[in-house]
């Protein structure tokens, strides 16, 4: 399935646990190299994923020269955004044209997140819905001038408050663009206790006509968080995505791997086979035990020939194959039309009336 698809069918007020739509975010994990980055597609494409996402930016376009770093810097030593995102802005629509072509004859979405308008810009031309990170979410002109694009926006929400996010749905409900919600945590890692997937629960609740996923940067770790998340009912999932995470820099060491996401495909798959209906009903497996576990109403005593029914008269037994004790007042003040034995299963057939 398409996101484009996606965001045609999928219904967010239905109460329904959905196979999730996995986005490998590989991001500026290329570092550079269109060799990396088609290995990238590769192995996302192996793992499972449904997307690849990258980053485009130019460091000029997103950061001060003085902007701190916001990460944990014993993993990326660099202490200014401005330097990071100036190690990483390599590509650019040239580039982003050759990946989108790869990601087509690879069959896995291309999608980019952009940064700034001239990206925002020529990415239109190449995917049929947009990311804005949740570095945006307070951006107004550039939420506003994505959504004139009149395409579906994914909308990560990390660090937000609910009045901010809701701000920004009203600047795309405006433009009448459909727009998903992600719970995501903006730290560099994400420890477990800080994950906070309950919020997953808040924004179908707050947002009940949106559909609403996860952006995930806890560590791997069994993969047990975007697996919570999706029985939490997040739709959308995204995750950091590398070839290697023993390599330096900050989105390789959270990131999952080929190995990671297969992992995640088997445990979901096991998990929905377990989830199995979502609509509570007996299945057919039960028949055995509603005839056999279930009660009938059953001859407490000998019960003659033309006495009247009364509670006296009346216990419930094991197995069901009789008057259900749901129908005993259907079967109080009624005639017996033959002599009952005690401890008889009873059937309307004995009674007059």
């Amino acid at each position: 399935m398409k996101l484009l698809e996606l965001f045609n069918t999928i219904n967010p007020c239905a109460n329904k646990i959905y196979q999730p739509y996995i986005i490998a975010e590989i991001g500026v994990n290329h570092e550079g190299s269109m060799k990396t980055a088609k290995r990238l597609i590769d192995e996302a494409k192996e793992g499972g994923a449904d997307a690849v996402k990258f980053q485009t930016y130019k460091a000029e376009a997103i950061a001060s020269k003085k902007s701190p770093a916001y990460w944990d810097t014993s993993k990326e030593p660099i202490d200014s955004q401005y330097k990071l995102f100036k190690k990483y802005d390599k590509f650019w629509k040239g580039e982003y044209e050759q990946l989108k072509t790869y990601c087509d004859q690879a069959d896995i979405e291309f999608l980019s997140t952009p940064f700034d308008i001239n990206s925002a810009k020529f990415l239109n031309e190449m995917m049929d819905v947009f990311k804005i990170s949740s570095s945006d979410i307070t951006n107004k002109p550039f939420i506003e001038y994505i959504a004139s694009f009149g395409k579906p926006i994914i909308l990560s929400t990390g660090a937000s408050h609910l009045y901010e996010i809701q701000e920004a749905v009203e600047w795309i409900d405006d433009k009448h663009v459909p727009v998903a919600l992600l719970h995501c945590i903006l730290n560099y890692p994400t420890s477990n206790d800080n994950a906070n997937l309950g919020m997953i629960k808040d924004l179908k609740k707050k947002f009940p006509d949106k559909i609403i996923g996860y952006s995930d940067h806890t560590l791997p770790n069994k993969m047990k968080t975007l697996e919570m998340a999706t029985l939490l009912g997040a739709v959308i999932l995204e995750k950091h995505f590398t070839h290697d995470k023993t390599l330096p820099g900050n989105d390789h060491y959270h990131a999952m791997d080929k190995h990671d996401l297969k992992l995640f495909n088997k445990n979901i798959e096991e998990a929905f086979v377990m989830l199995g209906g979502q609509k509570k009903r007996p299945i057919l497996t039960e028949d055995s035990a509603r005839r056999n576990a279930r009660r009938s109403l059953v001859a407490k005593c000998n019960i003659f020939q033309d006495e009247i029914i009364t509670k006296k008269h009346i216990t419930w037994k094991r197995p069901a194959h009789g008057i259900s004790p749901n129908e005993i007042d259907k079967v109080l003040g009624k005639k017996a039309k033959v002599n009952i034995q005690e401890d008889t299963v009873l059937m309307y057939s004995m009674f007059n009336g």
